[in-house]
C-alpha cells in the first residue's frame, strides 16, 4: 500500500492576488440615496420671498434696538494743548458726539490742570496734566451704565504686535531671562539684563490714562456733589482672567517694568513697597491684552450695574497720559446703555435690511421674467451642445439669427 499522500493540488498552494477593487456596497460605489433639488421658479421665486421677509423684519428690529440706546462720546485727544488752565470753555460740536432720544443738549466743556501730582500704589508722580470734562445728562440711564475709552488709529492687529508676548509669563511662571528672551515678546523682552515684567509690545503700549468716576454736581436729592461709582471690576472676561496669575516668584532683582511704565515706579524699578502688579487682577491690562481687530475700537474701563445715571451735569476728571498725536490717532469717552442686542451698533442691522430687500428684488424680478418670457422646462436645445449655428454664421455673414436648430449628438434624452 502507498503511504505517500497525493501533492496538494496547484490552486491550494497558490497565494491568492490582492484585489484593489472597492467593495461592492452603496458607499462604496456611490450609490447612497441623495436629495438634488430641481431649482425651477416655483421653487426659488418663493424662496426668495421667504428669505427677505423674515430679513427685512428682524434688520428694523435690530436698528430700532439699537436707537433705544443713550450714549454720549467725547473727543478729549488735545485737551493738553487746546483746553484752557484757568476756567471752564465750550468744546466744540465736532468734538461731542450724543445720541439720545429727545434732547441732545450737553454743553460739553473743559479744562486742563497742569503740575498735577498722581498718587500710583504709595509712589506720588509729580508734574502730570489734568484733563477735567463737564458735561450734562439730558435724559436718564438705567443701569448697567458702561465707561468706554475709544482709541481711533491704533493698530491692534499689526502682526508683530498681537505676537508680542509671553503667555507663561502672565501666567505667573517663574522663567528666567533666557525664556523671555527666546519669547515672542522682541523687541522689548529685556533691558541691562534684567527681563522686563510684562514683557512685549502689548504690555508696554497699555492705555495708561486714569478716569476717575464721574461726579453729580447737582444732584436734587442732596446739597453737595455725589460721585457715580463706576467699578473696575466684572470688566473682563472670566476665561480670559484665567489666563493672568500673579508672579510665583518673590524675587524683584532680575525684572524690570516696561519702559512706559517706569514713570509709576521709583526709579524706574519695582521694589517691595511698589511690587509688580498682580495681573489677575488688573482687569484693565486684561482687557487691553484682548487686541482689538480694527484700528478703531472701544475697551470697557468701568461700570455701574445698581444705579441710574439721572439727569443732570456731571463732570470727569482724566490724568491725561496716553498721547494718541504721537500716531496721528483720537481718545474718546464712551457712557452708554444696553440694549436686548447688546451696545450701540446700527451695521448688524442695516445688513439684514439690505439683505432682506436685495432677496424681494431678485424674487421680483424673476417673477416678471418667468411672466413676461416663460422657459419650458427640460427643453434640451438650451443646451450648449445642441445649440446648432445658422447657416449666416456658417458662411461668416456675421452673428446668426432665429432661433436655433436642435442636434442630434447622442447626448440628448429619449
Amino acid at each position: 500500500m502507498d503511504d505517500t499522500s497525493p501533492p496538494e493540488s496547484i490552486d491550494q498552494t497558490k497565494e491568492k492576488k490582492k484585489s484593489r477593487r472597492p467593495a461592492n456596497t452603496a458607499f462604496r460605489q456611490q450609490r447612497l440615496k441623495a436629495w438634488q433639488p430641481i431649482l425651477t421658479p416655483k421653487t426659488v421665486i418663493p424662496l426668495f420671498f421667504v428669505i427677505g421677509i423674515i430679513c427685512a423684519p428682524v434688520g428694523g428690529l435690530l436698528i430700532y434696538a439699537s436707537s433705544t440706546v443713550k450714549e454720549l462720546r467725547i473727543d478729549y485727544t488735545n485737551c493738553f494743548r487746546d483746553a484752557p488752565t484757568a476756567d471752564l470753555a465750550l468744546m466744540d460740536d465736532s468734538l461731542v458726539f450724543p445720541s439720545f432720544k429727545t434732547n441732545n443738549t450737553i454743553n460739553a466743556m473743559w479744562q486742563r490742570t497742569e503740575r498735577v501730582n498722581y498718587t500710583y500704589g504709595t509712589h506720588t508722580v509729580q508734574n502730570l496734566t489734568m484733563c477735567t470734562l463737564q458735561f450734562e445728562i439730558p435724559e436718564e440711564m438705567s443701569p448697567p451704565v458702561l465707561l468706554y475709552y475709544r482709541l481711533e488709529n491704533f493698530y491692534q492687529n499689526h502682526r508683530r504686535y498681537v505676537a508680542s508676548f509671553f503667555d507663561k509669563q502672565l501666567a505667573g511662571d517663574d522663567v528666567s531671562l533666557a525664556d523671555v528672551e527666546a519669547s515672542g515678546c522682541d523687541p522689548l523682552a529685556s533691558s541691562n539684563s534684567k527681563a522686563f515684567y510684562p514683557c512685549g509690545l502689548i504690555a508696554n503700549s497699555v492705555f495708561n490714562d486714569t478716569i476717575m468716576s464721574p461726579v453729580f454736581l447737582n444732584p436734587p436729592t442732596s446739597d453737595g456733589n455725589l460721585t457715580y461709582e463706576m467699578k473696575n471690576t466684572s470688566i473682563a472676561w472670566e476665561s480670559d482672567k484665567e489666563l493672568y496669575k500673579p508672579r510665583v516668584s518673590t524675587n524683584l532683582d532680575n525684572i524690570l517694568p516696561p519702559p512706559n511704565w517706569q514713570i509709576r515706579y521709583p526709579n524706574g524699578t519695582y521694589t517691595t513697597d511698589n511690587p509688580p502688579p498682580n495681573l489677575h487682577d488688573d482687569e484693565h491690562f486684561i482687557v487691553w491684552m484682548r487686541t482689538a481687530g480694527l484700528p478703531t475700537f472701544s475697551k470697557l474701563w468701568g461700570r455701574n450695574d445698581t444705579s441710574a445715571m439721572q439727569i443732570g451735569t456731571y463732570s470727569m476728571e482724566i490724568i491725561d497720559n496716553f498721547r494718541t498725536d504721537q500716531y496721528q490717532g483720537k481718545k474718546s469717552i464712551v457712557i452708554t446703555t444696553l440694549s436686548v442686542m447688546g451696545g450701540k451698533n446700527n451695521f448688524l442691522g442695516i445688513l439684514w435690511l439690505v439683505v432682506g430687500g436685495f432677496c424681494i428684488a431678485l424674487a421680483l424680478l424673476f417673477l416678471i421674467t418667468n411672466l413676461i418670457k416663460p422657459r419650458k422646462l427640460g427643453d434640451h436645445t438650451y443646451l450648449s451642445w445642441n445649440n446648432a449655428p445658422s447657416s449666416a454664421a456658417a458662411k461668416g455673414k456675421g452673428k446668426a439669427s432665429g432661433p436655433t436648430i436642435g442636434m442630434a449628438t447622442g447626448r440628448d434624452l429619449s
